[in-house]
């Protein structure tokens, strides 16, 4: 393009305008609805929506550009919301152009790699086939690679993740999550990753108080509630569960409410005679005290762990 194509410096852009015009907004509101917490990472996906709006804007305008590269790296604990940003992302770069449908196939070794001579190609372009036009995420995308294997076809996987990665940007976004540490390692043993990845998004644990809230979150979902005295127990439960090995973040608190619930059927069912229709929405405190947790055991699962 001709320095005499550029618009002239009196056009004027309202930018605030074009970002609520995309719908850049009911995505973010949508996160916030949908995460607790997490600031840190909210700002980051603004300032990378912000980024995107700006980019289409000036491809609009005739000022010469290139793809940029979009593809990320989500690293912090199990439950700390990952896969929810990442369907967010989705809608964000679907909204703007930068994905043709904005879709998310979520994926992880076994959906990539193969057991056999022959079989890693095809089960990867497969993958990659249902991705194109949106993102890819793979989650505990270290356990792609295991050079301790030679046996292991997962060096096969990366090659074709590797070369879709840059000939297809264009209309694919991947999106690679796991433990920091573990991440860090991956991306030292394998360069090609690291150069091709834009934006590194660092997810934090959540504290007491937003699992808590996350708790009642939750609840309200499901038309359930905790009562006050529950409320407090829940706050108990959280402090000693994450003090426990395996303690996966939201994902721990969503597996303490199922058991609370069904501690809860448990003990309506024994009571005799009716019950009021708020009782089936209320979850008390001995639905919560009754955890394993409360006895110094681990948490768990397990059919006879409720």
């Amino acid at each position: 393009m001709s320095f005499a194509q550029i618009p002239k410096s009196e056009t004027l852009i309202d930018l605030r305008a074009e970002f609520a015009g995309a719908g850049l907004e009911t995505y973010l509101y949508g996160l916030d609805q949908d995460l607790v917490g997490l600031k840190p990472v909210k700002s980051r996906i603004r300032e990378i929506a912000s980024l995107l709006l700006i980019e289409r804007v000036r491809q609009r305008l005739g000022f010469a550009t290139e793809t940029p590269t979009l593809h990320m790296s989500f690293t912090g604990n199990p439950g700390t919301g990952k896969t929810t940003v990442a369907l967010r992302m989705a809608g964000i770069l679907k909204a703007l152009g930068f994905v043709r449908q904005g879709q998310l196939i979520s994926v992880t070794r076994d959906d990539l790699v193969g057991q056999y001579i022959g079989h890693t190609a095809p089960k990867t372009k497969e993958i990659l086939k249902k991705a194109i036009g949106g993102v890819l995420f793979i989650d505990e995308a270290y356990y792609l690679y295991r050079p301790d294997n030679e046996r292991d076809y997962g060096q096969e996987a990366i090659e074709i993740l590797l070369q879709v990665m840059e000939n297809q940007r264009e209309d694919l976004v991947v999106i690679l999550a796991g433990y920091a540490d573990r991440m860090d390692n991956f991306f030292s043993l394998n360069p090609g990753f690291r150069s091709r990845i834009a934006h590194h998004i660092d997810f934090p644990d959540y504290n007491n108080e937003e699992l808590l809230h996350i708790s009642e979150t939750m609840l309200q979902r499901q038309n359930y509630r905790l009562s006050n005295a529950a409320k407090d127990a829940m706050g108990e439960y959280i402090k000693l569960r994450r003090e426990q090995p395996y303690f996966s973040n939201a994902r721990s608190i969503r597996n303490a409410l199922d058991r609370a619930r069904l501690r809860q059927a448990g003990r309506l069912m024994a009571q005799e005679g009716s019950v009021a229709a708020e009782a089936l929405m209320l979850i008390e405190p001995e639905d919560i005290f009754a955890s394993r947790v409360f006895r110094g055991q681990p948490d768990s699962a397990g059919p006879n762990n409720v």
